[in-house]
């Protein structure tokens, strides 16, 4: 297999990893004491599996394109900290801010905490994806 192939693969789990086991925590502490008492009624019951594993499958997949892989080809885990927090803000913006421009009683405080989160969360999911990554590649060529 190919350096450049090996690299990704790596990253995207690594990243992965990182960002489910943090997201996780986040969401099991925030989802009683921010999202539920805040969007009561929006919230399903249940989380339904497949647009939630979509989403994480194309998001690790852009934090890699979009930090990661930058990040491994400028050799400097900086790179991957402010493309991840930037794609994170996009990310993370974009959909609160939509929601808070198209939906009824949408609250600030939601918007705030979860571009804040998803800023930090895919700061250092993307950092630790480069820094696993760069220590496979190195140890794979030797």
């Amino acid at each position: 297999m190919k350096a450049a192939t090996m690299a990704y693969l790596v990253s995207y789990v690594a990243t992965g990893v990182v960002f489910l086991a943090l997201d996780g925590l986040w969401l099991s502490r925030m989802a009683g004491a921010l999202y539920r008492p805040k969007l009561g009624p929006l919230l399903a019951e249940t989380v339904n599996l497949p647009p939630a594993v979509l989403f994480y499958a194309l998001y690790i997949a852009g934090v890699v394109v979009f930090a990661v892989q930058p990040a491994l080809a400028s050799g400097r885990w900086t790179t991957a900290l402010a493309l991840g927090a930037l794609f994170g803000l996009v990310a993370y913006g974009t959909y609160d801010l939509t929601n808070h421009a198209t939906l009824r009683d949408w609250p600030v405080i939601v918007t705030v905490a979860d571009m804040a989160w998803g800023t930090a969360l895919t700061a250092i999911a993307a950092t630790a994806g480069m820094l696993v990554a760069q220590r496979a590649v190195g140890w794979l060529n030797g």
